[in-house]
């Protein structure tokens, strides 16, 4: 990877909770697309099979990631550069017919676009959500072999307390649990960098998820669930990280990511 060709590349990922009903919306999804200037624009839940939305993205390479159930989870990456290739699935059986997964080779990295599974209420799922964890974090412990990578989507867990509004009454609960939170430390320590963090180290009230009860946005009550992470070899070409809180359109908001590579 010569420094002589890299250049700073805008990084942007956003759950859509759905990508039929955004559209519809004022500012619409594509009109977000637009206003962000993404090199490459990643979503997560998209909740669509495949022919269910005509997206018209001039200038942008679309790779879809259906699940096999309807209505149900679902990814997608829109790119201005061609993907060498591409990769949906990562030998979990437990979720790989969700579509949780859009790996894209480039000259100089990987991109890879993640819908972590929710661990549920009671955590009814979190065996799933842990074998999941450790078959995502074999997956990218193995493309960063081969070049480095850049990982970002919703990934279902507040790291730390900073990262939630209410942490004492949420410990435990989906999303919070210390299983999760502690696989998510394993990522890390496999070689990567969550870059919000690694940019913002003490910042607090910065979320990227509030329910829609509660008046939860409206009062900030959120998490940061959504995260750009990068291999370690690469966190020093970070530019910028950041939180695009003043979309809305979803109960996530966009995070985005400045980088060169």
């Amino acid at each position: 990877m010569a420094d002589s060709a890299a250049r700073e590349l805008r990084l942007v990922s956003w759950n859509v909770n759905g990508l039929r009903a955004v559209m519809k919306k004022d500012p619409s999804f594509t009109d977000v697309v637009e206003a962000t200037g993404a090199d490459v624009f990643a979503v997560q839940e998209t909740k669509l099979q495949e022919g269910q939305i005509e997206l018209d993205l001039p200038g942008y390479h679309q790779t879809w990631s259906y699940a096999e159930r309807k209505g149900y989870s679902g990814t997608a990456v829109f790119s201005r550069e061609k993907p060498l290739q591409v990769i949906n699935h990562i030998g979990a059986p437990e979720a790989d017919d969700e579509g949780r997964v859009c790996a894209l080779e480039f000259p100089n990295y990987w991109f890879v676009d993640v819908y972590t599974p929710n661990a549920q209420n009671e955590l009814a799922r979190i065996d799933t959500r842990l074998a999941w964890d450790a078959a995502y974090r074999e997956f990218l412990v193995g493309l960063a072999a081969e070049k480095p990578v850049v990982t970002c989507g919703d990934f279902n867990v507040a790291h730390n307390e900073i990262d939630l509004k209410n942490p004492g009454p949420n410990r435990g609960n989906a999303g919070f649990s210390d299983e999760e939170r502690e696989s998510f430390t394993r990522l890390l320590d496999a070689g990567f960098t969550d870059t919000f963090r690694a940019r913002h180290p003490d910042l607090t009230g910065a979320y990227s998820w509030w329910s829609y009860r509660f008046n939860a946005r409206k009062n900030n009550a959120g998490w940061r669930i959504d995260y750009f992470l990068v291999s370690n070899d690469i966190a020093d070409r970070v530019t910028g990280a950041s939180i695009l809180s003043e979309v809305f359109g979803s109960d996530h908001c966009p995070v985005e990511l400045t980088i060169e590579l």
